[in-house]
């Protein structure tokens, strides 16, 4: 599953530099997570980094994104080459 950030999130800038696909950007409101671009860390770290560093643990992982480790790790192959 791709990861989402909800409305808890309270803008400290904290996750965005962490995310090795460059998945999370600057929302209207707070920060968000584009699901094409986010593989939960998979190929860079054994964790996901952003959710490491938040400090309202806001976010999740998005239910409604669900995609095995394998699928994810198709998504980073095809990120790297791109």
């Amino acid at each position: 599953m791709a990861l989402t950030i909800t409305e808890q999130c309270i803008n400290c800038d904290v996750c965005e530099p962490e995310c090795p696909n460059k998945a999370i950007y600057e929302g209207p409101q707070f920060y968000e997570i584009d699901p094409d671009k986010c593989t939960e860390c998979v190929g860079h770290f054994d964790v996901p980094q952003c959710v490491e560093v938040c400090p309202v643990d806001c976010i999740p992982l998005d239910l409604e994104r669900q995609e095995t480790r394998e699928q994810l790790l198709e998504k980073y192959t095809r990120l790297q080459s791109a």
